[in-house]
């Protein structure tokens, strides 16, 4: 369940999972929901359609703080706003997701939110680690999809070389039950974690391996197959690649 009239809750205080919060940041409306601190089953099960064994492997996740996650991915009209820029293959319109950026882009937006000084008292914005984006990406379920084991074409802009062949307007599909949209497909999303293979053993607060290859994406795409949507889905490219598939979402974090 999402919680909509809650504006005035305190930023660091711990609200019902789905608050809603906004700021507004160079004029442009920023709407964060809450995610509270909480442990469930990151990965998949072996049966469910899409598993990339090592990757995927089940394992329990215990996230000891809670976090505000932006309601959709940053949208041009969000990046314009911060960097004074458009990256985007598809410059369809400030309500689009920001597309065609590197991880490095993201690091370089984050920077400029910064030096706007406009995060909360204790709190900075960042990349979710993986960890965190799955949490909030099942806001609370166990299944293929929040919505539940089977793909549906009304619930998600995937596979768009047969259906919209391009990103959609954040939030033309419906949210999940904690009131975040697109977090399957319309764009991939820049996550803080080099991607690694999955322990079983269970992890408090996991931030992924110290190095790597690649950084990892998360949520699928508007031109890819339907089980790279799945909650536990994981890709991963260089933090230099740009492609017109991939954006991002930032969080707002206590500092620690």
């Amino acid at each position: 369940m999402t919680c909509d009239k809650s504006e005035n809750v305190a930023w660091d205080a711990n609200p019902a999972a789905g608050t809603r919060k906004t700021l507004e940041i160079a004029g442009v409306e920023f709407p964060f929901r809450y995610c509270p601190p909480g442990t469930f089953t990151m990965g998949s099960p072996a049966s469910e359609t899409g598993f990339w064994a090592f990757l995927e492997t089940p394992h329990k996740v215990t996230l000891t703080r809670g976090f505000w996650t932006l309601e959709t991915p940053v949208t041009q009209g969000m990046y314009k706003a911060v960097d004074g820029s458009n990256p985007s293959a598809f410059k369809f319109g400030k309500r689009f997701p920001v597309e065609n950026v590197s991880w490095w882009h993201c690091q370089a937006f984050l920077e400029a939110l910064e030096r706007l000084n406009v995060a909360p008292t204790g709190f900075a914005f960042r990349l979710p680690w993986e960890a965190e984006w799955e949490y909030a990406c099942r806001a609370g379920t166990s299944t293929a999809y929040y919505w539940g084991d089977a793909w549906d074409d009304d619930r998600a802009n995937c596979g768009g070389l047969n259906r919209d062949a391009a990103p959609s307007a954040v939030g033309r599909y419906d949210a999940n039950p904690w009131g975040l949209f697109d977090m399957s497909g319309n764009v991939a999303e820049w996550v803080a974690d080099w991607k690694g293979e999955y322990d079983a053993a269970p992890q408090i607060d996991p931030t992924g391996p110290e190095s790597g290859k690649y950084r990892v994406t998360r949520g699928g795409g508007w031109m890819g197959q339907v089980e790279d949507c799945r909650s536990a889905a994981r890709w991963g490219c260089g933090a230099e690649a740009r492609c017109m598939t991939i954006g991002f979402r930032i969080v707002l974090a206590r500092k620690v």
